[in-house]
């Protein structure tokens, strides 16, 4: 007898450990495949190469080397990684102000960078929820086995019963925080991989800003002068040699 009931509590594989955890190893266990796939899916988003290619800033550079400013625009529409986007809402506005392409370049920026975060809030919160749903299991088995006890003329003085409902109530607890100890791990290692992409892609565009924005003509940044404002100079001129 006493061998059968340690056959009922002895927990051989995952499946024994999910079964007698109760019903609250559900929702733990659906926690467990949602972060599985979140970062999975950041892992492949994230990837260097998707969001600054190798090569990128040079061939960049050598667009706009040339004065090929179309060009250099066309390159970044059809590359569409993050760092092309931040570069392509500075390009299609070279005709404002060095303020107004500063601006759009840094909301654009922000943008991405909020795209790279995106669903790591959902690693944040399984993190604090995990640990609180086998809590809360372990609250559930604890009443069932004190339950048991009570209810059971025969349970009196058999300590065994009680404990074995206490074992499979933390069977709970330990599935919340083995989700929640790797989940939080895996939360911090995606967000700092998504600053420093983030901190690459601010660097690209300081340099891109100091030297083809805010650069002075002497040093060789022409800018490109609207048909309007070309009349109006033709026409002070003009203005100017009657005088």
């Amino acid at each position: 007898m006493v061998l059968a009931q340690a056959d009922t509590t002895v927990v051989n594989t995952v499946w024994d450990f999910v079964i007698k955890g109760g019903v609250m190893m559900i929702p733990i266990g659906v926690c467990s495949l949602v972060v599985l796939a979140v970062v999975a899916e950041r892992m492949i988003v994230l990837r260097r190469r998707g969001v600054v290619p190798k090569g990128f800033a040079d061939a960049l550079a050598k667009h706009l080397g040339k004065g090929h400013r179309k060009q250099a625009l066309v390159y970044c529409r059809e590359d569409g990684s993050p760092v092309a986007r931040v570069f392509e809402a500075a390009l299609s506005r070279m005709e404002q102000s060095p303020e107004r392409i500063e601006k759009h370049m840094a909301a654009e920026g922000e943008q991405q960078v909020f795209l790279l975060r995106r669903r790591l809030r959902v690693l944040s919160v399984i993190t604090a929820i995990a640990p609180l749903l086998g809590l809360v299991g372990t609250i559930f088995g604890m009443i069932r086995a004190f339950q048991t006890v009570s209810v059971s003329g025969e349970a009196l003085g058999k300590t065994e019963l009680l404990a074995e409902g206490i074992y499979e109530a933390m069977i709970t607890t330990a599935a919340g925080l083995l989700v929640a100890i790797p989940t939080l791990v895996l939360y911090h290692w995606l967000h700092a991989k998504v600053e420093r992409l983030a901190r690459e892609i601010n660097s690209l565009a300081v340099e891109f800003l100091d030297e083809y924005v805010h650069a002075p003509a002497s040093e060789g940044y022409s800018i490109e002068i609207r048909p309007e404002a070309s009349e109006s100079i033709e026409r002070a001129g003009a203005i100017g040699s009657g005088a």
